[in-house]
């Protein structure tokens, strides 16, 4: 009947009801991968702004009392059960957040920004790789394609495009520590596999203190080797960007969209880091792209796409 509200059937309900779901997923994911590929571009700018030991130190400082300040309840709660895994914690803890992102700030003082985001993108491969040699993972031809490229694409990047670089193995340093640090994070990654059975802010809040503590030493270390200072005003603004952004506020929406559309497409989305990170470092910090740079980008991303086609992997939070 004109005029007359029309009543919408169960399958209309629920198919209105998924789609806004989805829509509201996405802008929260492409709003995740923005901060963590600002990430590289922030580790840049803190150059000469603040120590990178202290910087690694302070973020997980920082992150840890916002995650204590929001979610004190759900930690009170669990903490318990998570003290019989102090061996696990500490191992994650020192491997995925501490040794990943101390290797990922001193290379920011060798390499460009543009690199450590492309470097980065490749950890769902590294993923790939581990889970077959330490899980029996089952991998299929097509994933093996994916690996080669993405692997090469590697290459391309630390060797700039250079057959005198490979020829003579002078790559860039932070490079080099950059594909170092994503290995280690792969390990992190692996050992999410055996997480115990506890909330993910719960498990995440118990890493991230973890790292903050054995971050210390390097920090100490850092003063008494004479490489430390006092960090200038950008140095703490970018602190308090990194704390609270790429460390904290990105994991809660990460979790988030994986809550509402599931693990395996959100994980599609980390691809878009390697996009991201490249085009900030342009925007940002004036850096310029090369050619060997697009077809390093081309060949992770492309690898990466085959071998998540067969099978898509399931999201892993980024560092």
């Amino acid at each position: 009947m004109p005029g007359s509200l029309q009543r919408l059937s169960p399958i209309s309900h629920f198919q209105a009801l998924s789609e806004a779901v989805g829509r509201r997923a996405y802008v929260l994911l492409v709003f995740t991968m923005v901060v963590w590929a600002a990430n590289s571009v922030a580790a840049r700018l803190a150059v000469g702004e603040i120590p990178p030991m202290l910087l690694t130190f302070l973020r997980w400082t920082v992150c840890c009392v916002a995650l204590f300040a929001t979610s004190r309840g759900q930690i009170a709660l669990h903490w318990r059960a998570l003290v019989p895994h102090w061996r696990y914690l500490l191992m994650m803890g020192t491997l995925g957040f501490t040794g990943f992102n101390a290797l990922f700030y001193a290379a920011a003082h060798h390499t460009t920004a543009a690199n450590l985001a492309i470097i980065q993108g490749t950890i769902p491969v590294f993923v790939l790789i581990g889970g077959f040699f330490f899980f029996g993972t089952r991998v299929r031809t097509l994933q093996v394609i994916g690996v080669a490229l993405t692997l090469t694409g590697i290459v391309v990047v630390a060797s700039q495009g250079r057959m005198s670089t490979l020829r003579s193995l002078a790559f860039n340093i932070g490079d080099v520590w950059m594909v170092i640090a994503s290995v280690l994070y792969t390990v992190y990654a692996l050992g999410l596999r055996r997480r115990p059975p506890v909330p993910q802010i719960v498990f995440f809040t118990a890493v991230a203190a973890v790292a903050a503590l054995v971050s210390l030493p390097l920090a100490l270390a850092e003063i008494a080797l004479g490489q430390s200072f006092v960090p200038s005003t950008r140095g703490w603004l970018l602190l308090l960007f990194i704390g609270l952004l790429p460390s904290f506020v990105s994991q809660l929406t990460f979790i988030r969209a994986v809550g509402l559309i599931g693990p395996a497409r959100a994980g599609v989305f980390m691809n878009l880091v390697p996009v991201f990170g490249p085009l900030l470092a342009v925007l940002v910090l004036r850096e310029s792209l090369s050619t060997y740079h697009a077809v390093a980008l081309a060949m992770v991303l492309g690898g990466i796409a085959i071998a998540e086609y067969v099978r898509p992997a399931a999201a892993t939070p980024a560092p």
